[in-house]
């Protein structure tokens, strides 16, 4: 017999209703525009580690493609509204994952993701801990916040430059931790050791900032030439991540504005799906199109709201602050 209970204790579920009206209430007090985008595209996500769920339109041909895609996030959506100068600007909404369904992870969750016109980057992950704190106080709590790129993050905790390391540096470095290396490129390996080797120990009561990270990681952020390292300069994504104790909170970038550098990216990550032999999502062209137009210089950031509840609560379960996980929905 399935088990019509919620999974949720009503303390948690009535937690979440006390955060979104936090969020609320905080980009109301910065004059933040909360906006709603759709759900459906006529796009996928083609980040090849993110699976969309897809679904059929069965009404009239003339409303357009037939093949809709649910959201993965409302970013591209949102840049469409930023190109068309909606400025300073929030959504606050459910997103879906497919394949994600675990402990931590749930197929259908709720995301916070806001855009600062005329931010960088590190000014946003200053707000992203401000509202990590804010609301970690409904609970009584308060975290230390600590911030450090990336790379003096590796040296400090593994002794290692993950700028310049080779594979086989990296997975000696991941010790005798049991992964089965085939097929796996460099930034594959490193975030194996961010995972497995570093994140474990952070302490839970820290606020980390994590900035500057790889450029073969940019993901949709800009790149700097140099990270202004004395001896050995690199190039670096302008992209932040932030971390409650070891649980990842949220990821940010200094938003990338080149329609023609953003279409590159979304064909090498076709490509790599291909490789894979992995479903092939359409390419955003709204979104390029809005980027040709004129993109205003801007930061953005998506906190995943289920972790931040987890993390109040001190659970390891997604489960326990949703009304009905996956399996009960």
């Amino acid at each position: 017999m399935s088990d019509w209970r919620p999974s949720a204790a009503p303390a948690a579920i009535r937690l979440r209703a006390r955060v979104n009206a936090l969020i609320r209430g905080f980009f109301a007090e910065r004059d933040v525009l909360e906006v709603e985008t759709p759900v459906m595209s006529q796009a996928g996500n083609t980040e090849p580690n993110i699976a969309s769920f897809s679904l059929a339109f069965t009404g009239h041909v003339d409303a357009g493609a037939r093949t809709r895609w649910l959201r993965t996030s409302p970013e591209y959506p949102l840049k469409r509204l930023l190109a068309a100068g909606v400025g300073d600007c929030y959504e606050l909404g459910r997103v879906f994952r497919d394949g994600e369904a675990g402990g931590r992870h749930n197929p259908e969750f709720t995301m916070l993701e806001w855009y600062r016109v005329g931010w960088d980057h590190r000014r946003l992950a200053d707000e992203a801990a401000a509202v990590v704190q804010a609301a970690l106080a409904l609970v009584g709590r308060q975290a230390h916040v600590v911030a450090t790129s990336y790379r003096q993050l590796f040296r400090e905790a593994l002794g290692l430059d993950p700028m310049l390391a080779d594979i086989g540096t990296l997975r000696a470095a991941l010790g005798d931790i049991g992964i089965d290396g085939d097929g796996l490129n460099r930034d594959d390996w490193l975030d194996l050791l961010l995972s497995h080797r570093i994140q474990p120990g952070f302490p839970v009561d820290q606020l980390l900032v994590l900035y500057d990270y790889p450029a073969s990681q940019c993901m949709l952020a800009r790149i700097r030439e140099s990270d202004g390292d004395v001896l050995a300069p690199v190039p670096v994504a302008e992209r932040f991540e932030l971390f409650l104790g070891p649980l990842e909170l949220a990821n940010g970038y200094h938003e990338l504005a080149d329609a023609g550098e953003q279409r590159a990216r979304f064909e090498r990550e076709l490509a790599e799906r291909a490789r894979r032999g992995d479903v092939l999502p359409p390419i955003d062209r709204h979104l390029l199109d809005a980027l040709d137009r004129g993109f205003p210089a801007c930061a953005g950031v998506a906190l995943g709201v289920d972790r931040l509840l987890m993390a109040m609560l001190g659970t390891s379960r997604i489960a326990d602050v949703l009304a009905f996980d996956f399996a009960r929905a």
